[in-house]
């Protein structure tokens, strides 16, 4: 089958073996997967992985135990833990001991004509969400999941640096619980994006540090300077929320934590149907797309992800 296999470098191989069901498992076929930054990170070396890349995915199930899956469309969790543990019985098992990341840690993912999940990963997708959307349910599951790492009922001025996909999101997360919101970036197309989900929005070189101080900060960069910057802009006693994960090590004074008595939270993936539930009450991240691609130049695709300030990139399934 086609695949986009990230090996040194990335390419695409056309004979690549289907993966192998086990029990409990479903078999998809992709429908539209996006390409994310973190797709980007692993090409460049993050976590060593040299599997079949993509995580954001929206796809039919052709095989599974449970016949009552068969046909439907799903996106899918891409935390795949043994279900058994502690871990995964109160927490979805995003941190089993054992787990597999879809595209990411152990497991092949969705950039390929079909994958494999566990079917409790599934989470069924209303036929009112086309595909445009349903594929967003991954990112947008780590955008509300901002609001699970802040004081219950925070409405309070918020920073969000980073203006990329996720960022955008993170703003929508924040605005819809009514925080009032100031989005930092580096281009005026996104920006004005921003602002449509209700940010008040800057340029970088725009920020006064010192003004623009806020008790919760969200970074989203990708980038490797965004800690540091992060922890600037927190006000004392504030809350520094952490998106980003990048290939190489980050050198950054910690000082400012304990001087100001930073509250610093790591956030990675969130809840799946509380993304599917805000994308079928309307939510329409669509007109972050800017290319797609058929599943045939998936490797075109991920070079186009990769230039600097695009934003969303989605590959479709193979016919």
């Amino acid at each position: 089958m086609l695949a986009l296999l990230n090996d040194d470098p990335p390419r695409l191989v056309r004979d690549y073996p289907r993966p192998q069901r086990g029990a409990g498992e479903a078999r998809l076929r992709m429908r539209l997967a996006g390409v994310c930054d973190t797709d980007l990170q692993l090409m460049r070396g993050y976590l060593g992985y040299r599997g079949v890349l993509g995580h954001e995915v929206v796809a039919d199930v052709i095989e599974s135990d449970e016949p009552g899956w068969l046909g439907r469309r799903v996106v899918a969790d891409i935390n795949a833990g043994c279900g058994r543990c502690a871990e995964c019985e109160r927490h979805h098992g995003h941190h089993c001991s054992t787990r597999t990341v879809l595209g990411i840690v152990g497991r092949d993912g969705a950039l390929a004509e079909e994958l494999v999940v566990p079917e409790r990963c599934l989470v069924a997708v209303p036929d009112s969400v086309p595909d445009e959307r349903a594929v967003f349910a991954e990112p947008l599951a780590a955008a509300l999941h901002v609001l699970d790492a802040i004081p219950a009922g925070f409405a309070g001025r918020a920073v969000v640096l980073g203006d990329g996909k996720l960022g955008l999101l993170i703003v929508f997360a924040l605005a819809a619980r009514g925080s009032s919101v100031t989005l930092v970036g580096h281009h005026p197309d996104k920006l004005a994006l921003g602002r449509r989900f209700g940010a008040r929005c800057l340029l970088e070189s725009e920020l006064d540090r010192a003004a623009e101080q806020a008790p919760l900060v969200v970074e989203a960069t990708g980038s490797a300077g965004g800690l540091a910057l992060a922890l600037a802009l927190t006000a004392p006693r504030g809350t520094v929320v952490l998106k980003t994960t990048v290939a190489g090590r980050l050198e950054v004074d910690l000082a400012p934590i304990v001087v100001n008595e930073l509250r610093v939270v790591g956030s990675r993936c969130g809840d799946l149907t509380s993304a599917v539930n805000a994308l079928g009450a309307g939510l329409d991240p669509s007109p972050l797309v800017v290319a797609r691609y058929p599943l045939s130049r998936a490797d075109q695709a991920l070079a186009h992800a990769s230039q600097k300030g695009v934003l969303k990139v989605v590959v479709e399934g193979a016919p």
